[in-house]
């Protein structure tokens, strides 16, 4: 069964959505996770205490917030199973309708992409 990450990209600090949105996500989840869909998944802490490692020219640098202001972050994850695409994209739609529903303020990206159940081909580099 095929195997995907839907993720959630909005403004950051646009205050916290409305309680009919959780309850709403808590409903859908729990009808995903009991169909065998919803895996795992989760909200994520604001920026300000994001940790980012840069790779440039062969080196490895710590780099800790805060950062400049970023105006789109990624605000949430899941991992998804579903028997195929259409049902993967079928799902997201859904998901990202209950935000249109009980968050209309709210402008965010819902992007589902596969995840490659392969090991990446070495590089000759």
């Amino acid at each position: 069964m095929p195997r995907f990450m839907g993720f959630v990209r909005m403004e950051e600090g646009i205050g916290a959505p409305p309680q009919a949105l959780f309850d709403a996500m808590d409903k859908y989840i729990g009808e995903q996770a009991g169909a065998g869909h919803f895996l795992d998944g989760g909200g994520l802490y604001g920026t300000e205490d994001a940790v980012n490692f840069v790779v440039r020219k062969g080196e490895t640098t710590r780099v800790d917030g805060p950062y400049a202001e970023a105006k789109e972050v990624v605000g949430g994850w899941a991992i998804m199973q579903y028997d195929s695409l259409e049902e993967a994209i079928a799902g997201q739609q859904e998901f990202a309708e209950l935000h249109a529903k009980y968050w209309p303020e709210c402008e965010m990206v819902a992007t589902l992409r596969q995840i490659s159940d392969e090991a990446p081909e070495p590089s000759d580099a």
